[in-house]
């Protein structure tokens, strides 16, 4: 029997896993390979720390999520031996394949600055990308009374790049909720010189911040925790003040890739923008957010290349030339607070831009703007996930970006161009 193996039973993991246990015949054995025992729906973590949320609805029986016919080693990955085409895990022996997908993530690495770990971990510092940080960040804002709340991204790439700018927003309307807003300052700290990587979005994000009296601190390379003295700081000594510090810390690709020839210094795995296919091996493939690409670290975005990816594997299969066919294609919602959020729509060339979602010139979800309808349709994407993303049912969005509906005058106009 010939062997598919995956690395990550995450949300890409997943999906191409039951993508191509129905595209292959029995003659193919699909397997995953994954030491944890649950699996997390992360956008969930957004809403936790609000009370906004609950963990057993976005906890899973990892068993629960693999459909029948895909084979799951419940194991850890120790090495990729590409040469050999063969994995090593801690537990057992190594695993054969005829062709890899690696799909291990990001992990989150408080450890890689200097005093975060330290003294005011989970007292005063904390993260929610993480399912314990999340639960410990909502005790602390139930019993937060007012100050100075810092959210602090520490480096880029991290996952869902959106994910803080919502944390911001969702924090102002919690504390407004609470009756403490006036009693606290809000601050976002970013390496980044505005609200987001892409111009256009950023500058109507960056509206809202001000909108929402929300300081911001530009171009802020965080070099130290210091929970002494209650301040961030940065390369260039610069110091930002906190009571209550939420940090985004540094994201890394899997900690078997650290010493890779596949990945680079952040372990993330070179990845051709376009097949997805693994730039230092052959018969590897690479998902997710696992990849070393300019695309965002987004649930959408694994989705669209799983749809993608499964064809150029099986034209690799048939020994047939891969489709350069991934254009970057993500859209995400940005909760926006008091129950309204904004939708964006780009790829690698084009930035988000006004316009309808997902049927041009109808929607029903307008793009680049504050609605309500964003708002319900992002909370209620969890059935989605659950039932049709992961499971890898049709959904009937294009996995390539489409510039129907989109405006493209308005978004000069925006643009100031």
């Amino acid at each position: 029997m010939k062997t598919i193996l995956i690395l990550g039973a995450g949300t890409a993991g997943t999906a191409i896993a039951h993508k191509l246990r129905r595209r292959l015949s029995n003659e193919w054995d699909v397997a995953v390979v994954d030491p944890s025992s649950t699996h997390l729906y992360q956008p969930g973590l957004l809403f936790l720390p609000f009370g906004d949320e609950t963990e057993e609805r976005i906890l899973r029986e990892r068993g629960s999520t693999l459909g029948k016919g895909i084979t799951w080693h419940q194991r850890t990955v120790h090495a990729i031996d590409a040469e050999r085409r063969r994995v090593e895990v801690v537990e057992g022996e190594p695993l054969s394949y005829d062709f890899l997908i690696i799909a291990s993530g990001t992990e989150v690495r408080p450890d890689m600055i200097d005093g975060m770990l330290g003294d005011g971990w989970r007292k005063s510092v904390f993260d929610f990308y993480t399912l314990e940080g999340a639960k410990a960040l909502q005790k602390a804002l139930a019993n937060f009374e007012g100050g100075r709340l810092v959210l602090n991204i520490v480096e880029m790439p991290i996952k869902c790049p959106v994910a803080p700018l919502e944390f911001a927003f969702l924090a102002d309307w919690y504390l407004t909720k609470r009756g403490i807003r006036d009693k606290t300052e809000l601050v976002y700290a970013t390496p980044l010189d505005g609200a987001f990587t892409k111009p256009l979005a950023s500058k109507t994000l960056g509206y809202l911040l001000e909108n929402k009296g929300i300081q911001v601190e530009t171009e802020f390379m965080t070099g130290e925790v210091d929970s002494e003295k209650n301040v961030i700081r940065s390369y260039d000594e610069r110091e930002v003040p906190y009571d209550l510090l939420v940090t985004i810390p540094p994201h890394m690709g899997a900690g078997f890739l650290e010493d890779s020839d596949l990945a680079d210094e952040l372990a993330f795995v070179a990845t051709d923008p376009h097949t997805l296919a693994a730039k230092n091996a052959e018969r590897v493939f690479v998902i997710g957010d696992a990849t070393d690409l300019p695309s965002s670290k987004a649930g959408s975005v694994a989705h669209f290349q799983a749809d993608l990816m499964t064809e150029n594997i099986l034209r690799a299969i048939d020994d047939k030339e891969l489709e350069p066919s991934f254009d970057g294609h993500s859209n995400c919602f940005v909760e926006t607070g008091h129950g309204k959020a904004m939708l964006i729509d780009f790829n690698y060339e084009t930035e988000p831009l006004p316009g309808q979602f997902p049927i041009p010139g109808i929607g029903p979800l307008p793009l680049l703007k504050e609605c309500r309808r964003n708002h319900w349709a992002k909370r209620l994407f969890r059935l989605v996930y659950w039932h049709a993303l992961l499971p890898a049912r049709p959904i009937p969005i294009s996995p390539t970006m489409s510039l129907a509906g989109k405006q493209l005058s308005a978004a000069a106009e925006l643009g100031g161009e």
